[in-house]
């Protein structure tokens, strides 16, 4: 296809792809520009960088690099941000390439492609494991992002589209400098996490991998550059690792994390959050480093609440709730939600404790909710801590769970049951 970049630069695929853009919001890039400054500034531009585009001449200014902790606190993760201009060029460029390239893609990858999700993955996932695979090769790519190596990639582009600009104008993006410091780093490998093209591209890339999985007869889920291989033995899934660095290394020249990966039983790993019990048919539930994750976030929600309104912090707490509970919607373990029901309650206790601060504030307190003066007494001057007396008897009495859900708690257990689908 000789005009697929006219395609992207049409009108109206333009229009379509700054709606995209501005809705996303994001931050600026190198230049300052705002998602809200991009239509002035192209009403007045558009025409010249429209003709560098065709013609070959436009140059993609360097993105910005911003570092961001990991989810599971182990180090950051680097983004590249790219400026809303060339976030929009990629956007057009992307509405093109993914109507041409996601229907090639393999039926096992489901990471960031239309109408696929995360639960799909899980899903089918579950449908290995129930069909007797008892093993798993949990394949870690070694800085995915940071080691794709350019020639590679536009290689793989360049056997799917025919048009030389395109391939031209990628290859521009992927070679674009990362900004720190106000110095500019030219790359020769890596692909910036932070632009619209990044998961198409990197989707393209590891389709290698999915059709050799394919070829040799596995049966394997993707998300992204999380894979897991389903086998029925630790020694299968040791030599499936084995034989897979080497292909990885060889073909697209990607190291395996050693260190990460592992041949294990699929309950003792995790999987977009989620893991497995040990049943014949393997029922899904959060994983427990997802909770922990989940506790930390709530302990940082109220620590930013002391010295509020109980029923503000209740509210500011709904939407991470109902989130959390949306995305383990799949679980089909109610001991988690259980359980975290019963640990945000007792948080929630002790916050209570802290706000009455003075013996006498929390005897009055006690009382005026239902202690006798005797117990409300020894209750106030008891000594312990606020988890200890969160978890005591007196503090249930008076704060009791029908108290807190009128103030807007919102029970993950109940919030579990209402999302759940039906197995």
């Amino acid at each position: 296809m000789t005009e697929l970049l006219d395609q992207a630069l049409c009108r109206a695929n333009v229009w379509q792809a700054y709606k995209k853009v501005h809705s996303n919001g994001g931050a600026p890039g190198v230049d300052g520009m705002t998602v809200d400054e991009l239509l002035p500034y192209c009403q007045v531009h558009w025409e010249r960088i429209r003709s560098e585009l065709l013609s070959g001449t436009y140059q993609p200014q360097p993105i910005r690099k911003v570092e961001i902790p990991k989810p599971d606190g182990g180090g950051t993760r680097t983004l590249g941000i790219p400026t809303v201009l060339d976030r929009l060029i990629q956007q057009a460029l992307l509405q093109v390439l993914e109507p041409l390239l996601d229907p090639t893609f393999s039926e096992s990858s489901h990471g960031f492609r239309p109408g696929r999700s995360a639960h799909d993955a899980l899903r089918q996932a579950q449908t290995h494991m129930a069909t007797g695979r008892r093993w798993m090769v949990d394949l870690d790519l070694e800085q995915f992002f940071d080691r794709v190596q350019h020639d590679v990639l536009l290689n793989r582009l360049s056997r799917r589209i025919s048009d030389r600009r395109v391939l031209r104008l990628v290859g521009r993006y992927l070679r674009a400098g990362l900004m720190e410091g106000g110095v500019a780093t030219p790359r020769s490998q890596g692909m910036p996490q932070g632009g619209p093209l990044s998961p198409l591209l990197s989707n393209l890339l590891l389709d290698d991998l999915d059709r050799e999985l394919e070829r040799r007869g596995h049966e394997f889920v993707r998300y992204a550059d999380d894979c897991n291989v389903y086998v029925g033995s630790r020694a299968a899934g040791e030599r499936v690792l084995d034989s897979l660095e080497r292909f990885l290394n060889e073909r697209l020249r990607l190291s395996v994390n050693r260190s990460k990966s592992a041949v294990d039983r699929p309950w003792k790993r995790s999987f977009l959050g989620y893991t497995v019990t040990a049943h014949r048919r393997p029922k899904l539930k959060p994983a427990p480093k997802s909770v922990r994750r989940l506790r930390q976030r709530l302990r940082e929600a109220m620590h930013r609440a002391r010295g509020r309104r109980l029923s503000a912090v209740l509210k500011e707490l709904q939407p991470l709730i109902r989130g959390w509970c949306a995305y383990f919607r799949l679980s089909e373990v109610k001991a988690a939600f259980q359980t975290l029901d019963q640990w945000l309650r007792r948080r929630l206790r002790a916050v209570v404790w802290r706000h009455w601060k003075r013996p006498e504030t929390r005897r009055r307190r006690l009382q005026a909710l239902g202690l006798s003066a005797e117990r409300a007494w020894k209750s106030a001057v008891n000594g312990r801590g606020p988890w200890w007396n969160a978890g005591a008897s007196h503090m249930n009495q008076a704060v009791p769970a029908r108290r807190l859900h009128r103030l807007g708690l919102i029970s993950f257990a109940e919030q579990h049951r209402c999302l759940a689908t039906p197995s």
